[in-house]
Order: C-alpha cells, then structure tokens, then sequence
C-alpha cells in the first residue's frame, strides 16, 4: 500500500495494489475509486484531502508485515 499526496490538488490517492484502474466511481463526494478491468479496487483518490482528513498522522496498527519501507 502506498500513500500519495499531491498539494497543488490537495489530493491523496491511496494505492491498494499494482495495476492500472480503468473506472472510477464516486461513492461519496471526493471519494472516488479506481477499479480495474477484472472490478478489483487499486486505489481510492480523495479530493480537498486536508479538508476530509486528519493528514496531520498516519498510523497502522497490528498489520501483518516483516518490513516497511519509508520514504
């Protein structure tokens, strides 16, 4: 899972998994994910992100993972 926020559009995408959406719907206002050909969700792209979101912290909790990796 990756995390992209893009300031000049105050947008944050968070990508799910690797591959190409090729829909995106609107589930509510500035939430909208991307779907791709077999109607998996690859990501969510979140319009005005630091208006809908405490962008402020980013925590996980009780993931299942060996490694992180820090950008």
């Amino acid at each position: 899972m990756k995390l992209h926020y893009y300031a000049e559009t105050d947008s944050l995408y968070i990508e799910l998994r690797d591959g190409a959406g090729v829909e995106v719907r609107e589930i509510v206002a500035g939430l909208n994910p991307d779907i791709d050909a077999d109607g998996h969700v690859v990501g969510f792209d979140s319009d005005s992100a630091s208006k809908l979101l405490d962008l402020s912290t980013l925590e996980t909790i009780a993931l299942p993972h060996t490694t992180m990796k820090a950008a």
